[in-house]
């Protein structure tokens, strides 16, 4: 049986391809094949992490049969939370995470996409929440997760008008990261996530977990837990290495292991 989903490893770096074209939809083989691929990246951490897709687009949706499957409001929220899982899980791995958006990239991936850390686009990428076309809205953390980056006003339109928005409208949202041209598209989104993989890993995840306490209750809880959670960086050799090289040879120069 073909496989929806591909984990590789380079280096310090792991790839997430979503493989099932030409519309990589969500399916119950695709979810259980992501939730088993986010598992490995939790036992066996890399230093950075770029989800991808193959094929002409992202991807056009969740497969609705899935949802015509549901026959109760209680076997749907069941569904829901299983589905829910997926970016949640995404959204706490303790090392940078990447979502590169080639094409037309719709419901579900959309949600892992605002899950990632960093979203980098092609110039040609459109996105949606289009749920609205089945009665529905979504359901794995799309609409608050696009309300924390561009605000509560824009998560309305975009849900509830359904359109689809081009990768410059969503990176003047502050929803996209970057967004790059599409003829080296794949070059430069690998350039970008290697740098990162190679960057002191912990304090990555130190300043995740700082903006997850800001997310959580503000600067003001942000400000509860920012020095403890500097603090132990000392306890990295990343850390210390760095500030021998700073001062021996001058900022830049470091090299760092993640550790």
């Amino acid at each position: 049986m073909a496989t929806s989903i591909r984990l590789d490893r380079e280096d310090d770096l792991a790839v997430l391809t979503i493989a099932s074209p030409p519309l990589n939809l969500y399916t119950a083989d695709l979810q259980r094949e992501l939730g088993e691929a986010i598992g490995e990246l939790e036992a066996t951490p890399p230093r950075a992490a770029l989800i991808r897709a193959e094929g002409k687009i992202v991807s056009g949706g969740v497969d609705v049969s899935l949802f015509d499957a549901q026959s109760s409001a209680a076997e749907a929220k069941v569904l829901f939370d299983e589905m829910l899982a997926i970016p949640d899980r995404i959204a706490a791995l303790p090392f940078p995470t990447v979502f590169a958006a080639h094409g037309l990239c719709l419901t579900w991936a959309f949600e892992v996409a605002v899950a990632c850390d960093i979203i980098l686009a092609s110039e040609k990428a459109k996105f949606g929440l289009v749920e609205r076309v089945v009665g529905l809205t979504p359901t794995m953390g799309g609409t608050q997760r696009l309300a924390a980056r561009a605000g509560v006003g824009r998560a309305k339109e975009f849900v509830m008008t359904g359109a689809t928005y081009d990768a410059a409208t969503l990176e003047r949202w502050n929803v996209v990261n970057r967004v790059f041209p599409a003829d080296g598209f794949d070059e430069a989104v690998r350039a970008f996530t290697t740098d990162l993989a190679q960057g002191p890993t912990r304090a990555h995840a130190a300043t995740k977990k700082v903006l997850e306490h800001y997310e959580h209750g503000g600067v003001a809880e942000a400000n509860e837990h920012i020095t403890t959670i500097a603090a132990g960086l000392f306890d990295t050799e990343d850390l210390r290495g760095a500030v021998k090289s700073f001062l021996a040879d001058g900022p830049g120069k470091a090299t760092f292991t993640g550790r």
